[in-house]
């Protein structure tokens, strides 16, 4: 009996070392992805090494570093609270959190841990920030209040990924979106691209389309266009690629022409620096003068927004800085100017309700007078790229938490021009009880086809996920639309969308994190409408529905067929796509990487697929209605063939199922 304790107890400490060495090395990986920038990789090693408990405060701060440099402030905030309740000793960690809890509107909560940050050490990079911030809570108390009579409309180009900088060029759109085929490792998303869709009415666009083969790079990050007046030049932004061979390691601004139709290979322009992050040009009206976002030394703080004086031969002068009155130790990005001379822009610097903010700068007298844009058009989110198409309607972007991915673009007008605020009444104060202040919730959207054509008679069913019943069903309108429909605080629902012709869809919606704080109500009774829009597809054969039902291929450890965990929620995801289309098959087509020999990767392949049906069948799906198919490595989607070296990462891709339609009754 001894010695067979001993063995359990020498047995424990073996499974507690490695459990220990595996955490270590999985913080080891993910502080090499923080350090070389690849962010998105970092967080998933990262949250391996949090999740067993390895050195809770550094791991947690780094997570929420890594969340905070690819442009994930809300994401960062939570591990920003892990780090600080594990005892973090990072110097600026109540900086970082207090910006967090501003973008939700938590300004108190912001203010204690700004005056604790200031009461420690201070860096000396953000000490000026901090008190600034400080001394401006009150007026962005205010500023978080002040409604204008702006009505913001999202674009139906918007998808789960990133749209913003949006140029009107004629009766199209130009912008940049994150849909080419190569993933940016810093957060994860494809790398940034040109892309033009034509706009049948200011919020309704045809299917996007790549702006020019010549400019196109799908390994860089390209966008942030302004062209000339008369549309025959162009300046924009691209990003390094990591190869050697670029000339500078930073974002540069490049020039194009468009000669005979066709967009010229892009030169980087003379007053960028080579050694700085350039980015979001815009020219003025009159072509005289090129504006742009610059981190270059000698600023006043972040990036700056700088000007560059053009002469008639188009010779670019040098870069001045704008100035104090408009730049601060923050960032000020995206300048435009209007066509009346009024500068726009972004900045989080100056007092503002949460990330980047939208003002305009106006001089007034000779001084120059900057003004925040007010609400709507600014939130607790980041706000940016105006382009005004005159003095009471435009666009811009936006991550606000009720768009549908990363940043979205919205069109705005202004409903009474000419005025500005909205005028509220006083609530009249009487001796009894105050009135208590009421806010109602509700659901409405609109259903359109892939060509962004309103789908009328399409049943809706909103579904309450706490129950799985539905609290209401409707049919859209001629015009697509459905709701409103009344929601209840924190709850989480399902959209199910169904006609003849299309596939059934299921989408989320989610009212956790989405409640107003009734303090900041002005009205007694106020009504909230959230808007979803949902996309419906044909079920045609041959089509691979990953993306139509937003469901990841399932993947596979090395030399195995067995389903993974990751796996089997997406394979559930599958058998609900099979019960709420009743009329399709599928075929579950797997693959294997390039290693082991072909005829070994062809069963090995077999094995997988018939594991996945297995998996379906267990769920209750008719075997009749999936077909398993192995491919072996018949089909890499990189090129990670034979005798070609690649990372675990990269043939990881490779071992994969996916899932395509075989036949629709």
């Amino acid at each position: 009996m001894q010695k067979l304790r001993t063995s359990i107890s020498i047995l424990s400490a073996i499974i507690l070392l490695n459990s220990c060495n595996s955490a270590l090395q999985s913080f080891k990986k993910g502080q090499k992805k923080f350090d070389n920038g690849e962010y998105e990789l970092a967080i998933k090693e990262l949250q391996k090494a949090s999740g067993a408990g390895y050195e809770l405060g550094k791991t947690n701060y780094l997570i929420a570093e890594s969340y905070r440099l690819s442009n994930r402030p809300l994401q960062a905030g939570d591990y920003y609270e892990k780090a600080l309740t594990s005892n973090s000793r990072e110097n600026d960690l109540r900086y970082h959190l207090a910006m967090t809890q501003k973008m939700q509107g938590k300004y108190k909560e912001a203010g204690e841990n700004l005056e604790k940050y200031l009461s420690g050490i201070p860096s000396k990079e953000l000490k000026n920030k901090a008190q600034t911030e400080i001394d401006l809570l009150p007026e962005v108390e205010e500023l978080a209040n002040k409604k204008t009579y702006i009505e913001v409309k999202p674009l139906s180009l918007n998808s789960s990924g990133t749209e913003f900088a949006p140029i009107p060029q004629g009766n199209e759109l130009i912008f940049t979106a994150s849909r080419k085929d190569v993933i940016y490792k810093n957060n994860g998303l494809p790398f940034l691209g040109l892309y033009r869709a034509a706009l049948n009415t200011p919020t309704e666009a045809g299917t996007p389309t790549l702006f020019s083969a010549t400019i196109f790079k799908d390994n860089a990050n390209e966008g942030t266009p302004t062209f000339s007046k008369d549309g025959k030049m162009m300046v924009f932004a691209r990003g390094n690629t990591g190869k050697r061979s670029d000339a500078s390691p930073d974002v540069d601004l490049y020039i194009s022409r468009n000669i005979d139709g066709e967009w010229s290979e892009p030169e980087m322009v003379s007053v960028s620096d080579s050694l700085a992050w350039d980015g979001c040009p815009s020219f003025s009206a009159d072509n005289k003068t090129l504006y742009f976002g610059s981190n270059r030394a000698g600023g006043k703080g972040g990036i700056d927004i700088y000007r560059a004086n053009i002469d008639n031969a188009g010779r670019f002068g040098r870069a001045i800085n704008m100035g104090s009155d408009i730049n601060t130790a923050g960032d000020e990005m995206f300048p435009y100017v209007s066509k009346d001379g009024k500068l726009y822009f972004s900045s989080d610097g100056h007092a503002g309700i949460g990330g980047l903010d939208l003002y305009s700068a106006t001089r007034v007298n000779g001084e120059i007078k900057v003004e925040h844009l007010g609400i709507p058009l600014n939130s607790r989110f980041d706000d940016f790229g105006l382009v005004a198409i005159d003095s009471t309607k435009g666009y811009f972007a936006s991550n606000r938490d009720s768009g549908k991915g990363d940043d979205d673009i919205y069109y705005y007008e202004n409903t009474q021009p000419g005025k500005k605020y909205e005028n509220v009444p006083p609530v009249v104060a009487k001796k009894e009880e105050p009135k208590k202040k009421i806010i109602r919730y509700f659901l409405a959207g609109n259903i359109t086809d892939i060509n962004n054509k309103a789908l009328d008679s399409v049943k809706v069913a909103i579904l309450d996920n706490s129950t799985n019943q539905a609290i209401e069903e409707a049919y859209t309108k001629g015009e697509g639309t459905f709701g409103k429909v009344k929601m209840e605080e924190e709850k989480t629902y399902t959209i199910v969308t169904e006609k003849k012709g299309y596939f059934t869809k299921r989408e989320p919606f989610t009212m956790v994190g989405k409640s107003v704080s009734l303090d900041k109500l002005t009205k007694v009774e106020t009504d909230t409408v959230f808007y979803a829009s949902i996309k419906m597809e044909k079920p045609e054969v041959g089509k691979e529905i990953t993306k139509t039902f937003n469901i990841a291929p399932i993947y596979y450890n090395l030399d195995k067929s067995d389903i993974r965990s990751d796996a089997s929620s997406e394979l559930d995801r599958i058998v609900q796509v099979l019960v709420d289309n009743p009329n399709i098959k599928l075929e579950l087509g797997s693959h294997t990487d390039s290693r082991a020999t072909t005829e070994y990767n062809l069963k090995l392949s077999q094995r997988r697929a018939d594991s996945a049906v297995s998996y379906i069948i267990s769920k209750g799906i008719s075997p009749a209605r999936i077909v398993a198919k192995g491919y072996g490595e018949s089909q890499l989607v990189n090129k990670c063939a034979d005798g070609v070296p690649c990372s675990e990462e990269e043939h990881q891709a490779n071992r994969r199922t996916e899932f395509k339609v075989l036949e629709v009754k």
